[in-house]
């Protein structure tokens, strides 16, 4: 079997490669690369878990990044789970293959419980008093110790939120490179989100991507160097392109308008109920879940949403079947957004009736995605102070709401999640193995096959 290494660099798109990624263009330069076609939803647990199953949402099941768990009346984003995922993954067919392989997983979503070999995943320490610690979770457990002797405390708060920088992608580098050297796994999956960021705050056209740019490149590079030096085979691949986007589409409020959602005031906020709701949308980036109570309300339902403003087309089950999304995860319908639009979970009619975690970055509570945790609240007159405040009552073990996001959607400026309008915008993947990766582009689905053959063949 040859060691492989996938390296997974978020956002990565063919029109991104230039003078700003030296190392990844001189990489592929002498290899070969080729785009990605996207599919819906063009989500991380989507694609990941497609890359990961070689089948499509309505096979194994991960048809968002979160959705309406209807067995527990609860809309749940980001679990971590690997049962979750209802298909077979590479590592569990390449160990039936060959007792001898071992894979790790360093931070590829669905990590929990999962039968790599090898894995390290976020996992924060929630005390009783409110305050949010930064670990990981690993396999085996002593790796968790090991990595934080050597690398320091996993830099969770630059790894979401407003405060997101390299650091984070720079921990998981180098903690594959610890993993690499102590336990020399066949499969390395190696996660880099750093792109995924400014991208989404600042617009794929703003000047600050430069610098990311050549941040990601320079771990890039480092990571390259390293496994190449050890005769490891290396994929790069990203799994989405993000697009300007800067025009919230507001759907659970068009259907609370219409009676179709329950809310319970709790603390002078509004909580979406959706067990005993009509319908209500489970937005996730340009992709939004709608899930209907009485089959009778779909047709009036379709036909209200898709004269919505920036929405771009609602999949009935025929359009669901299409892209390979009719699964009973799935919502009823589900609507994509025009490009330049995005998606928010806002159900409040009335800002002074948000709830309590709306200003919050909180992605477990919220029943949606929400770009805007990425951002500060451009209303705070005085942000930082406001932000020191909050972390001098965290270090004095006071109980605290660092309650510092917008809510009102309007400064997130790029997105993604619907099929980009070309293959330049959209995802790669990249190899030395010019054997084995040929044609004008790849479809989602054979992402597994040519990972399988770069460890076989």
């Amino acid at each position: 079997m040859n060691r492989t290494a996938v390296l997974n660099v978020v956002g990565l798109t063919p029109e991104l490669i230039g003078d700003h990624t030296p190392n990844l263009k001189k990489w592929f330069d002498s290899g070969t690369m080729t785009p990605v076609e996207s599919m819906l939803p063009a989500v991380t647990c989507s694609v990941q878990a497609t890359y990961l199953t070689g089948v499509m949402p309505n096979e194994h099941g991960i048809v968002g990044n979160g959705w309406y768990f209807r067995e527990m009346d609860e809309i749940k984003f980001w679990r971590q789970s690997n049962k979750l995922v209802q298909s077979q993954k590479i590592w569990e067919r390449l160990k039936v293959e060959n007792s001898d392989f071992t894979c790790a997983n360093l931070f590829w979503w669905y990590n929990m419980n999962s039968t790599v070999d090898y894995l390290i995943t976020p996992r924060p320490i929630y005390r009783s008093d409110g305050v949010k610690i930064p670990d990981v979770y690993t396999k085996p457990d002593t790796l968790r110790d090991e990595l934080q002797a050597k690398l320091g405390q996993f830099p969770l708060f630059n790894f979401w939120g407003p405060n997101t920088k390299i650091e984070s992608s720079e921990w998981i580098a180098d903690s594959a490179i610890y993993t690499e050297n102590e336990y020399s796994p066949t499969l390395s999956l190696v996660y880099l989100p750093h792109l995924d960021y400014n991208l989404q705050r600042v617009g794929p056209g703003h000047p600050d991507v430069a610098k990311d740019l050549e941040e990601i490149d320079r771990v890039c590079g480092k990571l390259l160097d390293f496994y190449e030096e050890k005769g490891i085979r290396v994929i790069v691949l990203s799994e989405y392109g993000i697009d300007a986007a800067d025009r919230p589409v507001h759907l659970n409020r068009v259907l609370r308008k219409e009676g179709y959602i329950t809310v319970r005031e709790e603390m002078g906020g509004e909580i979406l109920i959706p067990g005993t709701s009509r319908a209500f949308a489970v937005a996730d980036h340009q992709i939004a879940h709608i899930y209907i109570e009485n089959t009778d309300d779909i047709p009036h339902i379709k036909k209200l949403i898709e004269q919505v403003p920036g929405v771009d087309r609602v999949l009935g089950e025929e359009g669901k079947k299409e892209y390979k999304l009719d699964h009973r995860r799935s919502g009823e319908l589900v609507a994509i957004a025009e490009p330049d639009a995005w998606f928010t979970y806002y159900y409040w009619l009335d800002d002074t009736k948000a709830p309590d975690f709306a200003p919050t970055v909180d992605i477990h509570t919220k029943p949606g995605y929400d770009p805007a945790e990425l951002l500060i609240d451009p209303a705070i007159r005085l942000p930082m102070v406001k932000a020191g405040l909050r972390l001098l009552q965290k270090k004095l073990g006071f109980r605290y709401k660092m309650d510092l996001i917008p809510i009102d959607g309007s400064g997130v400026k790029g997105s993604h999640g619907r099929i980009p309008d070309s293959l330049e915008k959209g995802p790669l993947v990249a190899t030395h193995q010019t054997n084995l990766l040929d044609g004008e582009s790849i479809k989602p689905i054979d992402i597994y096959d040519l990972i399988y053959r770069h460890v076989t063949q």
